[in-house]
């Protein structure tokens, strides 16, 4: 027979907490609670907790900006447990560079000018809205976004039927049968519940918001298919560098003022779409499509208000500008001086697989980075476009030259007005003496 469990008082699960830490000072919030849960079998805490608690003693890592004012909150990530970068390439490592900075990539190797370094299929991808209308009009491809032309290969989705249609079609029985990961949750056939919210994110424009739908959606299909598959998602999506929306509110890194009515509502029809459908014929749906239950920690993560909003920073954080997101890509760090590209280039994937290309050479141990911001701008509207990731000022190398050399441009121009203005008073003074007006 199981032993009866329960939720320990606060001072016990800190006290517990606490000795981990010390023990193990390097690990994060996941493999802490799992130390916790494993040493009290008889204790139910959710990961939740466990973070809070932590947090309240000041052992969660979080990650500063150069030039940050003090108090200010910056993204936070953390490595992902068991990468296996070889997937990619065997060029680079992933290294974490300490609190400050978090992690990143790194060369194993020399890697020449205009070297392929990798390749990269999306985690999930959440195209441009015209890419995306294309797909939900069957003439793009429901994974890879492929134009579909009048092609034998072409394939409907496989649960579509006329009372209950879906529009997405695929470009070949390999792409159908890789949409498993992410698609069955967001079909319209499958799930109905799930389109409210798709058609409030398209109708906004919302792009995080889709993204992070598509993101549920993979882990949620994983739980349901695979535990194995399911623990690398959802590892793979946790480590992700992340700000929530109200911090990025408060530090006025968000282009406007936040909308919260809008969070609320996109909040509600998430929930509806995942987890509590408005309808007894929705949730049937539902029931049928996912019928193992969830852990409440992962409920907890997913679905609460709050855990929202970190998922929709999440997801601003990390797509790339087409609106993929990528495992290893996710991992690279910005300079206004990258020495890395990405690419689009494979035609037949021409939004979705992404080429990472060395921009000049990169030696042995040199920290791979590409640029969040247009290159070509200026010092500070660049600085103020990083803005909306968290950064505090950048101070990359390329930025404490331009503005080093800015200071020396305002010094020259201060001392050339300054003394233009005494020629002009002394011309004054000489006129005034010889009664010239």
């Amino acid at each position: 027979m199981t032993a009866p469990t329960t939720a320990p008082s606060e001072d016990n699960l800190k006290a517990a907490l606490l000795a981990l830490k010390a023990d193990n000072p390097t690990l994060g919030v996941p493999k802490i609670h799992g130390l916790l849960t494993s040493a009290h079998p008889e204790w139910t805490v959710s990961e939740k907790r466990t973070r809070k608690v932590l947090q309240s003693a000041g052992l969660v890592q979080t990650s500063a900006a150069s030039g940050a004012a003090p108090g200010q909150v910056f993204p936070t990530s953390r490595l992902i447990d068991g990468l296996d970068v070889a997937r990619w390439t065997s060029k680079v490592e992933v290294h974490f560079f300490g609190k400050a900075k978090g992690k990143g990539l790194v060369a194993r190797e020399a890697i020449p000018e205009g070297e392929v370094i990798w390749k990269e299929d999306p985690f999930v991808l959440a195209p441009e809205w015209e890419i995306y209308d294309m797909q939900m009009s069957s003439r793009a491809c429901g994974h890879c976004s492929t134009l579909l032309t009048a092609s034998a290969l072409v394939v409907p989705c496989a649960t579509s039927s006329s009372s209950t249609p879906c529009p997405v079609h695929f470009c070949s029985r390999l792409c159908l049968q890789r949409a498993g990961r992410a698609h069955p949750p967001l079909c319209a056939s499958r799930n109905p519940a799930s389109a409210p919210l798709l058609h409030f994110a398209r109708r906004n424009q919302w792009m995080a918001l889709h993204a992070l739908a598509q993101a549920t959606a993979r882990v949620l299909a994983a739980h349901e298919a695979d535990a194995q598959a399911f623990a690398e998602d959802w590892e793979a999506v946790r480590a992700m560098a992340q700000l929530g929306m109200e911090e990025r509110a408060k530090g006025g890194w968000l282009s406007a003022e936040p909308d919260r009515a809008m969070w609320r509502r996109a909040h509600k029809l998430y929930v509806q779409a995942f987890r509590e459908p408005a309808t007894d014929a929705e949730k049937k749906r539902l029931a049928k499509l996912f019928k193992k239950p969830l852990p409440q920690d992962v409920v907890e993560t997913l679905f609460e208000y709050e855990a929202f909003l970190q998922g929709l920073g999440r997801m601003s954080l990390n797509l790339e500008a087409h609106g993929g997101l990528y495992v290893l890509h996710s991992h690279l760090n910005h300079s206004c001086n990258p020495n890395v590209s990405v690419r689009h280039l494979d035609q037949r994937t021409a939004l979705s697989r992404i080429t990472l290309i060395a921009r000049r050479p990169i030696t042995p141990g040199e920290e791979l980075l590409i640029t969040y911001v247009n290159p070509d701008m200026p010092l500070e509207p660049r600085r103020r476009n990083l803005l909306e990731w968290g950064f505090g000022k950048c101070m990359c190398e390329r930025c404490i030259v331009e503005e080093r050399e800015k200071k020396e441009r305002d010094e020259v121009e201060g001392e050339n007005g300054e003394a233009a203005k005494e020629n002009a008073d002394l011309e004054a003074e000489l006129k005034a003496g010889l009664g010239v007006m």
